[in-house]
């Protein structure tokens, strides 16, 4: 729990780590606080999250590993199946590295996010594979400086920035970079989702970069009217605010028609929004892939398929 005097401190672990049946009643199950100069190496983290996911108990839901409070960090060749909830955890720490992860759950498995990054800055995640029920990598209110790269991922939701705006007072998302990513079969490929409810959030200063889509439902997505529920959600305008957000170089196939979805706020429309060489088509025999845009100004470079409905300014 720390604080720890060392600056330079090893895990190194050579085989599996079983998580027992009843760790749930806890807030964590293997968590690192307070630490600064750790490397965690090696091993793998088997969560059992098979029974929470049958009975959906949000309220004891666990990630299998978290890094909290801490600083200069290196999780090296870490793997993680089966968690109950997100595999990895990163809140409120500083320069983090996440290198050759190999993270695994089924693909109807609820809220089983590879890596979950919030409240923390000066995260790299680089190299890996990631395939889940939920988003391979979500990063959540008051991630900065966030640097993703050589991902394979599939199943799962995407690299997504969000959920944001469930609170009126949330922090906002800055400076994300997520490049040379390979998404196959999943739900989403890059995407930012808000909730259309007030809030003084913001996400600022994205690029989306060098991708390949290999039958992804929604390849490109800026959801400002996202609701997982199917009942009571809110119908307000989203009040998070997203500006200079750039996709660049995506190609492949889409599972369905639209392969471009840009629904921003009505209140607070999406700006500074860019398209760059994107080709994307419909996978199988549907109809030519299409670009939907609701509330976004920005424009297109080079070319772009299908082609780009954003509003110039």
């Amino acid at each position: 729990m720390g604080p720890c005097r060392s600056s330079n401190i090893a895990v190194n672990i050579g085989g599996t780590l079983v998580a027992p049946a009843s760790y749930t009643s806890q807030n964590r199950w293997i968590a690192f606080k307070n630490v600064s100069g750790l490397t965690v190496a090696g091993g793998l983290f088997d969560g059992q999250g098979q029974a929470v996911w049958n009975c959906k108990n949000a309220q004891n839901e666990c990630p299998s590993l978290s890094i909290e409070n801490s600083n200069n960090v290196w999780l090296k060749g870490v793997s993680s199946v089966n968690s109950e909830l997100f595999h990895i955890l990163i809140h409120r720490s500083r320069d983090v590295l996440v290198t050759g992860a190999q993270i695994s759950a089924a693909s109807d498995s609820p809220n089983t996010d590879g890596i979950h990054i919030e409240e923390s800055a000066g995260v790299t995640v680089r190299g890996g594979v990631i395939g889940t029920g939920d988003d391979c990598i979500s990063i959540g209110p008051g991630a900065a400086d966030v640097w993703i790269e050589n991902i394979k991922c599939g199943p799962g939701h995407g690299i997504s920035i969000g959920s944001l705006g469930s609170e009126t007072m949330q922090n906002g998302v800055r400076n994300v970079t997520a490049m040379n990513i390979e998404f196959n079969g999943t739900d989403n490929g890059f995407r930012i989702k808000t909730w259309a409810k007030p809030s003084d959030g913001f996400v600022e200063q994205v690029l989306f970069r060098n991708a390949t889509m290999n039958a992804v439902k929604n390849p490109i997505i800026i959801d400002q009217h996202y609701c997982p529920r199917t009942t009571d959600c809110p119908t307000e305008s989203s009040g998070i605010r997203i500006s200079g957000v750039v996709f660049e170089d995506v190609h492949g196939s889409s599972a369905t028609e639209v392969a471009v979805e840009l629904n921003c706020s009505d209140s607070n429309p999406c700006r500074d929004v860019w398209l760059s060489n994107i080709n994307l088509s419909s996978a199988g025999d549907q109809s030519p892939a299409t670009m939907s845009c609701s509330n976004v100004y920005g424009g297109s470079h080079d070319v772009v398929s299908p082609p780009c409905c954003i509003d110039r300014y």
